[in-house]
């Protein structure tokens, strides 16, 4: 049985209540930031969505979207090359189109992947459950949880993910509480259970919180 994906009608107001219930920190935050902007993009195919989940491993959204951007470029008319298509790419183009040598050996593996059943087709990845992902496609060289996690917020819509292991979502928890250090993923989890249902959209508040202090310290 499948977990539950958001509803597309009015996908993020229950969250947003059960959020801003919490405490006045969480309904300060949502106040301030306002509605939720998640926008899952279900139509991808999961060897699409993790190849542009690589793009973005430990960068700017702005380098990561060039770096897309460029590599799109490489196939007739910009459109997603399949999976034959990228295998049959040199590394050296994917490496000119800013892909590291090793994000360029992973592109390659989830394009294997897909070929061999291990990544699965958008309809087997809807009928199967978070963790059942995360096992199957950490299989696969170069793509850990988070990299499944983002997966599952990004383009199933999966509603209850919170990827522990990632620093905005720590650094978000650490400026919304005014706390001297971010709490570890272990201390994070155990927190988080009192979001659940709804992690993934307060994993998004918390991308927010982090981003908002950044800025007051820029500015």
């Amino acid at each position: 049985m499948t977990e539950g994906s958001m509803s597309p009608a009015d996908p993020f107001s229950p969250a947003v209540s059960h959020l801003a219930a919490l405490d006045p920190d969480w309904k300060c935050l949502i106040a301030r930031v306002g509605r939720c902007g998640l926008k899952p993009r279900p139509e991808r195919e999961p060897y699409e969505a993790l190849v542009r989940a690589v793009a973005y491993q430990q960068l700017h959204a702005r380098a990561a979207e060039s770096i897309l951007a460029r590599f799109l470029a490489l196939y007739p008319d910009g459109s997603f090359p399949l999976p034959e298509y990228l295998l049959a790419t040199d590394v050296s183009l994917l490496r000119a189109c800013g892909f590291s040598t090793a994000k360029a050996i992973t592109l390659r593996g989830i394009a294997e992947g897909a070929l061999s059943g291990i990544v699965p087709s958008r309809d087997a990845a809807q009928a199967m459950t978070d963790e059942e992902l995360i096992h199957t496609l950490v299989t696969l060289r170069g793509i850990g949880r988070w990299t499944v996690e983002m997966f599952l917020i990004h383009t199933l819509g999966r509603p209850d993910v919170l990827p522990v292991q990632d620093f905005g979502v720590r650094e978000g928890w650490r400026v919304l509480k005014h706390l001297p250090r971010q709490p570890l993923p272990a201390e994070l989890s155990r927190i988080g259970q009192a979001w659940s249902p709804y992690r993934s959209v307060a994993t998004w508040y918390l991308w927010q919180a982090a981003e908002l202090f950044k800025r007051s310290k820029v500015a």
